[in-house]
């Protein structure tokens, strides 16, 4: 297990804190402050209802907690937490965006069925070993990462919103099924695969393959239970409707 010669990891987020410094690293980046205010700014003006302000403030909250609150840091030290985020990024933060809008302003072009693809490739991309080391290098090649998860889910939930009942809980499924593939293989690899991991975990008690393991748990359970989740809401709605439909 080595580190190549003459390489520096230098996460956006800082280097790896330790537990004692965890609470003091708040990431207080003018322009991402600026760039959180805009969007949050945009969002409000372009909602028009109640629930639709409330998802705003809920979006804002969640990318506040992501990229500005210490769990920033402590995504560069686990990569459990680094999991976390891109889950939380595609499964939470990314429909609080799409429903705080009105829906003829997420008619983005493409099929369910791409958007779903695309997600994917894209999500399987970046998780990567080669390429995930290269955005915990480089704050362009991270800022991509974050970008490309976060519009490509928005692509998903967007063309989710507007698709037949059948279709929606086909394309959830489909990607419960291979977020828990991508979590299951990152579980039982037999050695740490994220050289940016190597040696930031010790501190919080957890061997780099350990960590690894939870990340690839936290992929495989919770994060694809919920797409699994919203498959059954629709699918409990679709049936509720059909039942009205007979007794009417």
């Amino acid at each position: 297990m080595s580190i190549p010669a003459g390489r520096e990891w230098l996460p956006y987020c800082g280097a790896a804190p330790v537990p004692a410094d965890l609470l003091g690293r708040w990431n207080l980046d003018a322009l991402l402050l600026a760039g959180i205010g805009l969007v949050a700014l945009l969002l409000w003006r372009a909602g028009e209802t109640g629930v639709q302000r409330r998802l705003t403030i809920a979006a804002v909250a969640l990318a506040l907690f992501l990229f500005v609150s210490p769990f920033c840091a402590l995504s560069s030290a686990l990569f459990s937490a680094r999991v976390t985020h891109h889950v939380l990024l595609a499964a939470v933060l990314a429909p609080l965006l799409i429903y705080a809008l009105p829906e003829a302003k997420t008619r983005w072009p493409g099929s369910l069925g791409l958007w779903t693809g695309v997600q994917a490739v894209t999500f399987w991309l970046w998780h990567a070993p080669g390429l995930y080391a290269e955005a915990l290098s480089s704050d362009a090649i991270y800022w991509a990462m974050q970008a490309s998860l976060t519009l490509t889910a928005m692509g998903f939930w967007g063309a989710l919103r507007r698709a037949s009942a059948l279709t929606s809980v086909a394309a959830l499924l489909v990607s419960t099924v291979q977020m828990g593939l991508l979590g299951a293989l990152i579980t039982f690899a037999g050695a740490p695969l994220y050289a940016p991991h190597f040696f930031t975990t010790e501190p919080w008690g957890f061997s780099a393959l350990e960590d690894q393991q939870m990340a690839g748990l936290i992929m495989w359970a919770p994060s694809a239970g919920l797409y699994l989740a919203a498959a059954l809401i629709i699918a409990q709605r679709w049936f509720a409707a059909e039942d009205r439909g007979i007794a009417a």
